[in-house]
């Protein structure tokens, strides 16, 4: 299965397995409770899946590298005891707790999250000293003496030994005891999460045209040459800083991240365009309504990876808007949440508007690092948090400087500061709004009804925040060429089961 389906069923597998009946048991006992096995290519996006289902799940995460450990770090180093058996003293040996069970209490004491996973990475990559003790946890759920506690889900993670020479093969005895999910790449996939944590749109657009350098590895007389989705995802964030810092983009930089001589060089180049094209064609304008009529002769003479490129800079444009527009209505929610609990204390407490404040904004400060302790943040939600927090000290200074004493009067001016943070949310409404339809007007003149307006369609669809922004505010040119689109498509159905009804005659 591809890495969103996997996502789903190790989901669905951890909620059945965390179920309790009406007496507080697990109703599926702890020791039917098969490991995870994950098996797939290197850099497709395993760990990440694992951060993402505990941050939903609200659950604790403790995730190793199992090739980073040795026999002793994982059951634990021996100690002499002296034990009694039927009356006579012997001595034995025992073993402390194994550093992956220790981690596992440890996070439980530190984040009051009494479930979790336990997630081992490249888990058939063991040394051969430390292969027998995995297999023994695979079947028993223990490392020596120490099982890991009840509420903790075991997965596992490994490549196939076509990727790695260091594999070894689970016996049918080990592979009887666990829950084998096979997964495979998919470019598909990978482009709906790419839209969501915002890769560089270069990267999006030259992925468009050459499918098949999403994910390759392959052997040559210089060794392993490979492109992973993790190589990608890197590589836009680095895009992303040498761009802000004005440094360029060199091909010897983008082999940092993709490792494959070939793709590298070609990616390289076709940045060069993508940069030449965001100068030649000027997408504000477009964005704007001001396109001059020369820039739609040119774009509709142009060739193909020309055409989509430029297509490709107006979604990525088009999608920073969409991202903005989302992130503030998101942050104004959660503001909004927080002053309502800010209106309740300076109703009822009997102390000065910055006391107040201040004790809200510790109550802020702890429930953000009590998250951020937990793993249940990520990176956008963490900033979200600290945007919040710096907001409400913008508050309680406001309210010192212009000497607002009363709860009342402090509150009527954290409104007002409000209801403007609101038309200003109001009005990037109105201005991406006017930049969606001038873009569909653009590419009307341009192209008509062509392919070019159906691939702009079908990305916008793609697109988690393009779609959230046309659920929540409308476009009437999507809807019209999306209606056009479906009505179309069922045409072609309807003539293709004519002539099928017709050859059968």
């Amino acid at each position: 299965m591809n890495i969103k389906e996997c996502k789903i069923e190790i989901r669905n597998t951890i909620q059945a397995y965390l179920k309790k009946d009406e007496f507080g048991a697990y109703m599926i006992p702890v020791k039917h409770q098969r490991p995870i096995l994950l098996m797939g290519p290197p850099g497709i996006g395993k760990t990440a899946i694992m951060e993402q289902i505990a941050r939903e799940c609200e659950i604790g995460l403790v995730s190793y590298t199992i090739t980073h450990h040795t026999r002793q770090s994982a059951i634990g180093l021996p100690k002499i005891e002296q034990r009694s058996f039927q009356g006579t003293e012997y001595t034995v040996t025992e073993y402390t707790m194994s550093e992956i069970i220790a981690a596992v209490f440890e996070k439980m004491e530190n984040t009051g999250l009494k479930e979790g996973i336990l997630f081992l990475d490249e888990i058939n990559c063991v040394s051969e000293t430390l292969a027998p003790t995995m297999l023994q946890f695979l079947q028993n759920k223990t490392f020596g003496n120490h099982s890991i506690p009840e509420g903790w889900i075991v997965v596992g993670a490994g490549n196939p030994p076509e990727y790695n020479r260091s594999v070894r093969e689970f016996d049918i005895v080990t592979l009887d005891r666990v829950r084998r999910i096979e997964l495979r790449e998919d470019y598909s996939v990978w482009k709906e999460y790419a839209y969501i944590q915002k890769l560089h749109g270069s990267i999006l657009s030259y992925l468009e045209i050459k499918k098949n350098n999403f994910y390759i590895i392959e052997m040559s007389v210089d060794g392993k040459q490979f492109v992973t989705a993790r190589g990608w995802e890197d590589l836009s964030q680095i895009l992303y800083a040498y761009e802000e810092l004005h440094l360029p983009v060199t091909e010897e930089v983008v082999r940092g991240y993709l490792q494959h001589p070939k793709i590298a060089k070609d990616f390289a180049n076709y940045y060069e365009l993508y940069l030449k094209y965001q100068k030649d064609y000027q997408v504000q304008d477009i964005l704007d309504g001001k396109a001059e009529n020369h820039l739609k002769r040119q774009l509709r003479t142009a060739g193909f990876d020309e055409r989509l490129s430029v297509l490709s800079l107006l979604l990525d444009r088009l999608s920073c808007d969409f991202y903005e527009t989302y992130q503030m209505g998101e942050y104004l929610k959660r503001l909004h949440a927080t002053l309502k609990d800010v209106k309740e204390y300076f109703a009822n407490a009997f102390m000065e508007p910055e006391v107040i404040m201040t004790d809200i904004i510790t109550q802020k400060e702890k429930e953000l690092a009590d998250k951020k302790s937990a793993g249940l943040l990520d990176r956008t939600q963490s900033k979200a948090y600290n945007k919040l927090i710096l907001k409400l000290y913008y508050f309680k200074e406001q309210i010192l400087l212009n000497r607002l004493r009363e709860n009342d009067l402090a509150f009527s001016y954290i409104k007002m500061e409000f209801d403007t943070m609101v038309e200003d949310y109001q009005n990037k409404i109105t201005i991406t709004s006017n930049s969606l339809e001038n873009s569909f007007i653009f590419l009307e003149d341009t192209f008509g009804e062509g392919q070019e307006l159906v691939v702009f369609l079908t990305e916008l669809t793609g697109n988690f925040y393009s779609m959230n922004f046309i659920g929540e505010h409308g476009s009437e040119h999507y809807v019209k060429h999306n209606q056009s689109l479906l009505f179309s498509d069922t045409k072609q159905e309807l003539l293709k089961e004519i002539d099928e009804l017709k050859q059968l005659s």
